[in-house]
């Protein structure tokens, strides 16, 4: 199931229009698949298949998009600031989407599937449900990569398009320049208008498993997660470089010692050129690693 999940995820990133909805659900597939539940009497119950977890989690944003339609239907919203109030009524108020300090401490935040069921997440899910659901509904929303914190802008993206700033995270509050500027700051960053430009979905992409990466190299018994998130950043088709050594010091501590050692020799080849120090001691703990079979 990883390898046609895994499959799929390369074909979209690389696809002319990726969805980010779908990258992140095939990226949650990894985890949701590999793990059986359990039923309300106590017993195991096998893990659902890729497309009935695929199925399921469009139904569920198709249900808030009607739910969307249907507030658009009786209140006609003309500005953006009435749609963004209405997004924030329909998903923030009834639907009760919204997320809290300790849903940083929790993978499910990361997984697309367990924030539409739990309809908690970190800002960056819960701003991809809310652009997800508008475009089912025929609304314009898209998210706002800030440093720190991910939010969305209602209306726009065309330059001199009108356009609210939203927080999903606290529910759909309203953001003024001042307070996206300040959420930068505080982030310890400077910021510029640039910064309220659309995200991209490889971006968001990566954003999300660098968040699941962050979550597992935080606990080191988690070591596995953090290495198929990473494995899934590198099958993005812009990905840091430095995703390559990651992967393979995982390896090693997962018990590829052998597999490890050999990427941390091709990547010293590819430091040769530009930093041959680095390059020298990421040769050294390929050494290490393959001692360790002794």
């Amino acid at each position: 199931m990883t390898e046609q999940s895994r499959a799929r995820f390369r074909a979209e990133a690389r696809s002319e229009q990726p969805d980010p909805v779908l990258l992140c659900l095939l990226a949650a597939a990894e985890h949701t698949l590999a793990d059986p539940g359990w039923t309300e009497d106590g017993h195991l119950e096998p893990p659902p298949t890729l497309e009935a977890l695929l199925a399921a989690c469009q139904a569920a944003l198709d249900r808030h998009a009607a739910a969307v339609r249907r507030a658009v239907a009786e209140r006609r919203p003309g500005t953006p600031e009435e749609t963004a109030a209405l997004l924030a009524a329909v998903l923030g108020g009834r639907e009760r989407f919204h997320g809290r300090r300790s849903d940083y401490r929790r993978l499910e935040s990361s997984l697309l599937p367990e924030v539409l069921r739990r309809r908690r997440g970190l800002p960056i899910t819960l701003s991809l449900v809310w652009s997800a659901v508008a475009a089912r509904a025929g609304l314009t929303v898209h998210g706002i990569a800030l440093p720190g914190h991910f939010i969305v802008a209602v209306g726009g993206p065309e330059p001199g398009d009108d356009y609210v700033l939203a927080d999903p995270f606290h529910g759909g509050r309203l953001l003024s320049s001042e307070d996206a500027a300040a959420l930068v700051i505080a982030a310890g960053h400077r910021f510029t208008p640039e910064l309220l430009t659309p995200a991209q979905p490889l971006d968001i992409a990566l954003r999300v498993l660098g968040n699941i990466r962050a979550w597992a190299g935080e606990r080191p018994e988690h070591a596995r997660v953090q290495l198929w998130a990473t494995e899934l950043s590198l099958l993005l088709p812009r990905h840091p470089a430095q995703l390559r050594l990651e992967r393979a010091e995982l390896l090693v501590r997962t018990g590829d010692f052998l597999g490890g050692a050999a990427e941390m020799e091709d990547y010293a080849q590819i430091l040769d050129a530009f930093d041959p120090d680095s390059a020298a001691r990421v040769r050294q703990d390929a050494r290490a690693a393959r001692h360790r079979l002794n």
